[in-house]
Parts: C-alpha cells; sequence; structure tokens
C-alpha cells in the first residue's frame, strides 16, 4: 500500500502551461515517445558511464528499455533499467528545472507556432507526454537506494503534483502515460511501432516492443526431414549499432550495401559512398551514399536522415544539405544539432553553415579522388552522377572550383573530356572569325543525327547535353569559360553556327536566289517560317529547319524551372523557325528549271515536307498530303 509523501505545486508564476504545450505541439504529438525514449537511453547510458568508472559497483544486468501499452487501461508505459531517481532528484528535475524557463517559454511563443522549437529548448522534453494524456505517473528507484522504497510521481497536467512512496523492486524509471480521449490512436500496436521504428530505429540501448514469433528448426522427422517449432522472442525495434557508429576500417563494401539496403529497401544498389567522421571543429558521423539518379531528380530528394546521437530528427535536411547534394541518400548524426530544431535555427546556426561546408569538401574530394585513382571507372559513373555535379557547379562555387578537376564533357562518340581537354580538342577547328571557340551540341541524338553527321562531315565535335539540367549548364559554362559559345548542333546551318572567314561561293545569280526564295515561301505560306537562301555545300540538305540558339534555349530553360521572367515569356511564345534553302543542292536547280509555277511550287513543297518530316514536324493533313505527293512523284 502506498501513502502520499507529499503533495505540491510546480512554482511558476504566469498561466498554467500545459494548455500551451498542448496547442502548440499538437501537430507534433508522435514526438512525446521519441521524447520519452531518448530520456530512458540517456538514463541508461548515463549508469554504464558510472560503471565504467567505477562509481557503480552492482549488476547492469538486462538494460532494455521496454515500451509497452494496455489498451483496456488506456496507458502506455516506457520503462528503464538506469540510474533511476531519489523523490529529491524527482523533484528537481521534473518540478524546478524543467519549469525553470517556463515564463520565457510562456511569453516567447503563447502568440507563436514553431512548435519544433518549444520541445527540449526549455527542458519541456518530458511534458510532451502532456500532450497525450490526462494524467503522467513517474515510478523510480534509484540506483544509490537499494534497499529502499521507489517513488511515485503523480500529475495530472495542472501545476498540481503528488510524491508518494511506492514499491519497486528494480533499479529505473517508469514512466506511466494515462491517454486521453483525443489520443487514443495511440493506443495501438502498429502506430506505436510505425513511430518507435521512425525515431528510434538506431538508438544505441535496445528497445523492446512486444514480442514476436520465429519458426526455428528442431531436428528431423522419421523421413529425416527437418522439423520446425515456434519460438517466441522479445522483439527488438532497433539497430544499437548502425555502421556510421563505426569505423571505417571495420567496415567492407558488403556492410554499406546492407545498411543502404536498411534504410531504403526497394531501391537499386548506390554508386558509391562517403563514410564522414569529424570530430574537429564540430562532431559529424554519416554515411552519404550516391545513387543512379534519373531525370525526375525532384522526387529523389528527402531520402538523407538527420540524427542527434543516434535519435531521428527529421528528413527535411535543406539547411543542413547544401541543395545539389540532397539528391545524395544517406544518414548525418551531430551532437551539434538539437534533438528539436526549427527551421530558422537551421538557418542561423554557425555549426550548421560549418557542417554544410564541410559535406560540399568531403563530396568532391571524394569525386577528385576517385577521378584520379580511376578514371575509366569513373568515366563508367557519370551519367549517372552527373545530374547533381553539374547542379553543384551551377549553384556553389566552391564546389564548382573543385569540380573543374573532375567534371567531365561527353561528345556523340561516346568520349568524355574534362574541361580544360575539351577546350583542346576543339579549338583548333572550331574558332569562328570572331576568336570564339564554338561547342557544338546535341540534346536528342537520335532526332538530330542528320545535324550531327553534317559536322562531323566537317570534323567537328558534337557534345551531348540531354541531361534534365543541361540547359541551365550550358548557360553557367558560356559564363565562365572565355570566349566560348555553345550553340545546339540545329540551330543554324552549318555554315552559320561556326562562321568561318572562306565562304561557299554561291552557284546561283541574285536573281535566282531571288526567285527560289519567292517560289519556297509560295509554297510554305506560313508567317511563322523565316525563308533565307545560303550558300552550303551541295552535299548538304536542299532544305534545313532550325529554331535559332536564342529561342530554344529560352524555352528549354522554362521547360525545365527556368521560371518566370524573359524566359516565362519567351517560353510561351509561338514556335518560330528559319528555313535555310541551299542554293548549292542539285534540287533547287531542278526546282528553278522546272516546266511550270505549280510543279516548281509542289517540287519545293515536297522538299520543305521532307525537311519537316526529318524534324517530327510534319503531322495531321499535312502528313497525309506529302504522302499523296509523294506517290503522284514517283509514279
Amino acid at each position: 500500500m502506498t501513502t502520499v509523501a507529499e503533495k505540491g505545486s510546480i512554482s511558476i508564476h504566469t498561466e498554467n502551461i500545459f494548455p500551451i504545450i498542448k496547442k502548440f505541439l499538437y501537430s507534433d504529438h508522435e514526438i512525446f515517445l521519441r521524447e520519452l525514449v531518448s530520456n530512458a537511453v540517456d538514463a541508461t547510458q548515463k549508469l554504464k558511464k558510472l560503471a565504467s568508472i567505477g562509481e557503480f559497483n552492482g549488476e547492469l544486468g538486462d538494460l532494455k528499455i521496454e515500451v509497452s501499452f494496455d489498451k483496456k487501461q488506456k496507458t502506455i508505459t516506457v520503462s528503464d533499467k538506469g540510474l533511476g531517481m531519489t523523490s529529491e532528484e524527482i523533484k528537481k528535475y521534473i518540478n524546478q528545472i524543467a519549469f525553470s524557463g517556463a515564463a520565457e517559454f510562456v511569453e516567447k511563443f503563447k502568440d507563436k507556432g514553431d512548435a519544433k522549437d518549444i520541445i527540449g529548448k526549455f527542458g519541456l522534453g518530458f511534458y510532451s507526454a502532456f500532450m497525450v494524456s490526462d494524467k503522467v505517473e513517474v515510478i523510480s528507484k534509484s540506483f544509490k537506494e537499494e534497499g529502499k522504497d521507489a517513488t511515485r510521481w503523480e500529475c495530472d497536467g495542472s501545476t498540481e503534483f503528488e510524491l508518494f512512496d511506492t514499491a519497486k523492486e528494480a533499479r529505473g524509471t517508469d514512466v506511466i502515460l494515462h491517454i486521453n480521449a483525443d489520443s487514443e490512436e495511440f493506443l495501438d500496436e502498429f502506430r506505436l511501432k510505425g513511430i518507435l521504428e521512425k525515431y528510434c530505429k538506431f538508438l544505441p540501448v535496445e528497445i523492446k516492443f512486444g514480442t514476436k514469433e520465429d519458426s526455428v528448426e528442431d531436428g528431423v522427422d522419421k523421413d529425416n526431414k527437418p522439423k520446425y517449432k515456434t519460438v517466441t522472442s522479445d522483439r527488438i525495434i532497433n539497430n544499437t549499432s548502425p555502421i556510421w557508429t563505426k569505423a571505417p576500417l571495420e567496415l567492407k563494401d558488403e556492410d554499406y550495401l546492407a545498411f543502404y539496403k536498411e534504410l531504403y529497401p526497394f531501391t537499386e544498389d548506390p554508386l558509391f559512398w562517403i563514410h564522414l567522421n569529424v570530430d574537429y571543429p564540430f562532431n559529424l558521423t554519416g554515411v552519404l551514399y550516391f545513387p543512379k539518379i534519373k531525370n525526375d531528380f525532384e522526387m529523389q530528394r528527402n531520402k538523407i536522415q538527420l540524427y542527434s546521437r543516434q535519435v531521428f530528427i527529421t528528413d527535411e535536411v535543406k539547411d543542413v544539405v547544401p541543395d545539389f547534394l540532397m539528391l545524395l541518400h544517406g544518414v548525418l548524426d551531430s551532437p551539434d544539432i538539437p534533438l528539436n530544431v526549427s527551421r530558422s535555427y537551421l538557418q542561423s546556426d554557425a555549426s550548421v553553415k560549418k557542417i554544410s561546408s564541410h559535406i560540399t569538401k568531403k563530396v568532391a574530394d571524394k569525386l577528385v579522388d576517385m577521378f584520379i585513382k580511376d578514371r575509366t571507372e569513373f568515366e563508367k559513373k557519370w551519367d549517372d552522377i552527373s545530374v547533381f555535379v553539374k547542379y553543384g557547379i551551377i549553384s556553389d562555387e566552391k564546389f564548382a572550383e573543385k569540380a573543374k578537376e573532375f567534371a567531365l564533357l561527353k561528345n556523340t562518340d561516346g568520349k568524355y573530356f574534362t574541361l580544360k581537354e575539351y577546350e583542346d580538342k576543339v579549338k583548333p577547328n572550331q574558332t569562328d572569325k570572331d576568336k570564339n571557340v564554338v561547342y557544338l551540341y546535341a540534346s536528342d541524338v537520335n532526332k538530330q543525327h542528320g545535324f550531327i553527321e553534317i559536322a562531323n562531315n566537317r570534323a567537328y565535335d558534337v557534345l551531348v547535353m540531354d541531361g534534365v539540367l543541361d540547359s541551365h549548364f550550358i548557360n553557367h559554362l558560356e559564363q565562365k569559360l572565355e570566349k566560348t559559345q555553345l550553340k545546339r548542333v540545329d540551330s543554324e546551318t552549318i555554315e552559320k553556327l561556326i562562321a568561318k572567314d572562306s565562304a561557299v561561293a554561291s552557284v546561283l545569280s541574285k536573281e535566282e536566289e531571288e526567285s527560289v526564295k519567292n517560289i519556297f515561301e509560295t509554297a510554305i505560306n506560313n508567317k511563322s517560317m523565316t525563308v533565307a537562301v545560303e550558300s552550303l555545300s551541295p552535299d548538304d540538305l536542299p532544305v534545313t529547319i532550325t529554331m535559332s540558339e536564342w529561342m530554344r534555349r529560352m524555352k528549354d530553360m522554362n521547360r525545365t524551372g527556368g521560371g518566370g521572367g524573359m524566359y516565362g515569356f519567351m517560353g510561351n511564345m509561338p514556335d518560330s523557325y528559319n528555313v535555310a534553302i541551299n542554293g548549292n543542292h542539285a534540287l533547287v536547280q531542278k526546282i528553278l528549271k522546272a516546266e511550270n509555277e505549280e510543279h516548281k511550287t509542289k517540287l519545293a513543297k515536297q522538299v520543305y515536307d521532307l525537311a519537316l518530316l526529318s524534324q517530327n514536324l510534319l503531322t495531321g493533313a499535312d502528313l497525309t498530303n506529302f504522302i499523296k505527293r509523294s506517290v503522284e512523284l514517283v509514279g
């Protein structure tokens, strides 16, 4: 039988704090379990520490933390076998310290809603229990008081509390929550298990939640076939020694891959990883994995998990990890980041900024090292990692400086070049009359194959720029590379793309050029098509349809998130094209010599439609008429 040893009032000089806790923390009410389990882990580890330095000489025994619930009694209990507390310690740590900042807390937060900045900041982690409880009991027996009664503390969410002497055999603390009517969702095995697996999956002390049944071999039957029996064992929620807590030398590739599967069960194996282990000027451990990044890379985000001493905080790490590295997967753990943090804290904290810079440096160093050690293997990975490398080059100057050593450009022959190597390769042959080095590129190798072939016939090289960020990367390169222009291979005829002093002579007179232009304008009859007669090689196509580099780039930027302003305006403008008639082509001569204007127009229309067809621009009735006309002309 217990007797009331003491009644009291929590000493605060302002309005009741509990309704404010409930009001502000309601949206995050599931974290009450994280807070209570974290406290239990802390008490357990402190006891282990005292034992290691000889200040506790008793048996440690089984130090599992147990979380249980009773649906009928409407209770959730968190039990540990850690330090425990005396009645005086309960009064000190629960009644006084936790409320030492109460007045400041109420003043600061009663008119604000940044819930994540509240718990923990004023020692209120324990009191998050009142978000879901009508009453909270704490039954605790200190390791110092073997043979004495334990202490029971009760509070119903007001400022009043009661202390009892009570019986408890084992050392440690039980926190019993009497769940309120609004929070009965937590009296569910799967709900509680989900919360524990989310927040406590890697805590350093085993956490038991119920039991599990496994089928194990139990000898053989008369036919010498294995028999099985069902064995009941504790269900342990967590992995107490995740790989980021170990030294890299202890680990093999299989360990990293197995941990990746533990984090992301249904994803492909990563390409490679970085193990972080820093103890100065801040503490940071973790493993960052480089996944195979698909073009829908927005879907790849929020895959890095942030921990503080192995307690899960969040997977929204935007202010801890540079934006371009949000495409990575893995875990980061830093005790320098408080367990409960607000966005404003992350954005302004000096340690967080240092951590962000360090991660950028470590990633860049890793890529430099990989490139130097085995370039061939690095090139094999390039197509998968190029998205975030280019994103980093565009968005982070320090990373961009390092990336000069390993960033690659790929050409249509499938060969890779560093930025310097590529400049050296094309400068002799692809410098125009204004001394600009021109990099030609294709955004769709199959659609632009004809244009690539024409460029290759001139011994010009063509880059492949078909990634989701390449329109932005192209602009960045032009800004950073001196006297260098990038032009899509189908944005002009080849003579205009790389204008040389020596031009191809025209076989047409001025009058014939004007006549050809008129014939084609009549045949095309489309104001969005600007017709011009050019002197090209007789081996080039008779008609080439192009969209200017400027117009294409505006549209690409708009499509890939260039946004509003000029990009948005241009991106929404109707398409307009340039139609270049090759005055030196034999078919143009044939059109000029056709017997009448109707036949000239028909031939011109046919050649023009062929050019449209080559770029998938011929559709509907125009395609049907082209096929009929082709049959007539062949017949």
